[in-house]
C-alpha cells in the first residue's frame, strides 16, 4: 500500500504525517491489519531496536478521589468495589516496588488518587521516592499525582523523581463529555510544569470511551506537539459501577490499528502499551509489541493484569527482549537535551507535513463483546497482606 510506505518513509525520517494520512491508518480494514502492524514495526525498530521497556505500578493511595472523571473506577461517585486505602508508608511502597524492579521492571510507577497533591503530600511522596532509589540502585521513579501546583515539580525532581505522568486522555474537543471537575487546559499546565523542572513528561490517551477517529487523531496530533518522552496508550476497562461501563467499542484489531497510528505520529517516542491491554487485545498482544516498545508488568492501579511471568514469556516467545537498566530508552537524538528544536528533551522531527495522502472512508467500527470476565479487580499487591504480581 502507498499510504503504509509513505508512513514508515516518514516515521524513518521523523516526519509527521498528515492528519488525512493518520485516519487513514485507522480506517484500514481488516485484511490489511498484517501490513499496517509491519509497517509501522519498521519504525518501531528503527528506533528502538527489538527492546521492551518494563514498568511497575504501584498505586499509593486507592480510591475516593473527588474528581468525576467517567472512566475512572476511583471517580467520585463510583460503585466499582476496587480497594480503597489511605497513602502507603514510605517502606510499604519501597517493598511494593521492588517486587516489580526484581522482576525486571526498569521504571516504578508511583500514583495517588485525587485532584492533585498537597504539599504535605509532596513531601510524602519525596520520601517514598527516596526510599526507592536507596533500595534499587539505578532504577528511574515516574510520579503520578494529578495536577500540580507551582513549584511542586521542582520540588519532586529534586527528590529524585525523574518523571511526571498526567495523561490527556481524549481529544480537547470532548474532553467535557467524560470529566468537569478539571479542564483540558489544566492536565496541559501540569504537563509544561513538569517539563519545565527537568522531568521526563509522559502524557497519553484512553482509548475505547465512545471517541471517533478524529477524536484519536486530534489527542495524538496534541501529545506529538506536547512532545512528551513517553505516550501511553490505555484502552478503557469498562468497570462496572462507572458511567461508562457499557463501552465495549474495542476490537482487537481495532486497537493495533490506534497503536501503529500513534507510532507513526511519534515514531521516536517511548510508545507504552499500559491498562486494558489483556482485556481487548487478548490473545493478540505479542502482535502489539511489534509496535509499542514499552509495557506495564503485571497489575494496574485498581484491575489485575496477567501473571508477571506470562509477560516475560510472551516477550521472549515473540522475539524480542527486556530492555536492561544499563541501556538507554530514548534514541539520542531525544535523550541529548536540546537536540533538534525541542526546547526539553526530546527534539521534535522535522515540521512539514509532506504530501497528502487520500484518506480510506471511514468504516464503522463493530463493537466487541463485552468480556467483563476479564475485568478483575486488582485484590493483590499495594494496600493488601497478598504478594504482588510482577
Amino acid at each position: 500500500m502507498d499510504l503504509l510506505n509513505t508512513l514508515a518513509d516518514k516515521g524513518l525520517r521523523r516526519e509527521l504525517p498528515t492528519r488525512e494520512e493518520a485516519l487513514a491508518v485507522l480506517a484500514t480494514p481488516d485484511d490489511d491489519l498484517l501490513d499496517v502492524v509491519a509497517a509501522a514495526g519498521k519504525v518501531r525498530r528503527q528506533w528502538f531496536g527489538r527492546r521492551v521497556k518494563l514498568n511497575y505500578l504501584v498505586n499509593l493511595k486507592s480510591g475516593l478521589c473527588p474528581e468525576d472523571c467517567s472512566y475512572c473506577s476511583q471517580r467520585l461517585g463510583s460503585k466499582a468495589e476496587i480497594l480503597k486505602y489511605t497513602w502507603l508508608k514510605p517502606d510499604e511502597a519501597s517493598k511494593a516496588a521492588a517486587a516489580g524492579v526484581a522482576g525486571g521492571a526498569k521504571r516504578v510507577c508511583l500514583v495517588a488518587s485525587g485532584r492533585g497533591p498537597t504539599d504535605r503530600d509532596v513531601d510524602r511522596v519525596s520520601q517514598t521516592i527516596e526510599a526507592i532509589k536507596e533500595q534499587n540502585e539505578g532504577v528511574e521513579v515516574c510520579a503520578c499525582l494529578g495536577l500540580l501546583s507551582d513549584g511542586q515539580a521542582g520540588r519532586l525532581r529534586s527528590a529524585g523523581a525523574d518523571a511526571y505522568n498526567h495523561n490527556l486522555n481524549t481529544s480537547e474537543a470532548t474532553y467535557g463529555e467524560i470529566t468537569t471537575t478539571h479542564t483540558y487546559a489544566d492536565r496541559v499546565e501540569t504537563v509544561h510544569q513538569a517539563q519545565a523542572a527537568g522531568l521526563s513528561a509522559c502524557s497519553g490517551l484512553i482509548a475505547g470511551m465512545g471517541e471517533s477517529d478524529s477524536d484519536l487523531v486530534d489527542v495524538v496530533f496534541a501529545l506529538r506537539e506536547l512532545d512528551p518522552d513517553s505516550v501511553p496508550v490505555n484502552f478503557l476497562i469498562p468497570f462496572e459501577g462507572t458511567p461508562l461501563a457499557k463501552e465495549w467499542n474495542l476490537t482487537p484489531q481495532r486497537c493495533l490499528r490506534i497503536l501503529a497510528m500513534v507510532r507513526f505520529v511519534c515514531p521516536d517516542v517511548e510508545v507504552r502499551l499500559a491498562g486494558g491491554r489483556e482485556v481487548h487485545l487478548r490473545s493478540m498482544q505479542p502482535l502489539a509489541l511489534h509496535l509499542v516498545n514499552s509495557i506495564f508488568l503485571g497489575d494496574y492501579l485498581t484491575s489485575e493484569g496477567q501473571a508477571g511471568q506470562t509477560d516475560l514469556d510472551m516477550i521472549a516467545d515473540a522475539g524480542f527482549e527486556v530492555e536492561g537498566e544499563g541501556t538507554t530508552t530514548l534514541p539520542r537524538h531525544r535523550a541529548d537535551a536540546g537536540a533538534g528544536c525541542g526546547s526539553h528533551s526530546g527534539g521534535c522531527a522535522p515540521c512539514g507535513d509532506g504530501p497528502q495522502a487520500e484518506a480510506a472512508p471511514a468504516e464503522p467500527v463493530e463493537a466487541s463483546a463485552a468480556r467483563t470476565d476479564l475485568v478483575a479487580v486488582r485484590r493483590r499487591g499495594a494496600g493488601t497482606d497478598l504478594a504482588p504480581n510482577a
